[in-house]
């Protein structure tokens, strides 16, 4: 963890919480003056929804119970890993936005 650029994961189902948590998190970096970056976990998904509801229905059909959006076949970790550590070390990275429609 860099002391320098630190990262606060926030995680959770929908309707866990994690919006009203980030939220929070926002309003205090606010009064504390300190420069923050949101990253959205679904902007890492492999698939939008569309795409990924085929892709829960082709796995159901071939019994897979387990596939789902947090899941390493869903998303894409290698490069969410290489935000984390490049922001780590610089404050800086490649991220990317999840648009949910038009």
């Amino acid at each position: 963890m860099s002391a320098l650029h630190p990262i606060i994961s926030v995680t959770g189902s929908s309707g866990a919480g994690t919006t009203s948590v980030t939220r929070t998190f926002q309003w205090i970096f606010t009064r504390e003056r300190i420069k923050s970056a949101i990253i959205e976990g679904v902007s890492f998904h492999r698939f939008n929804r569309a795409e990924m509801k085929t892709k829960m229905a082709e796995a159901a059909q071939q019994g897979n119970k387990h596939f789902s959006h947090f899941g390493p076949e869903a998303n894409l970790f290698a490069e969410l890993e290489e935000l984390f550590r490049a922001y780590g070390e610089t404050g800086g990275g490649r991220m990317r936005k999840y648009l949910h429609d038009d």
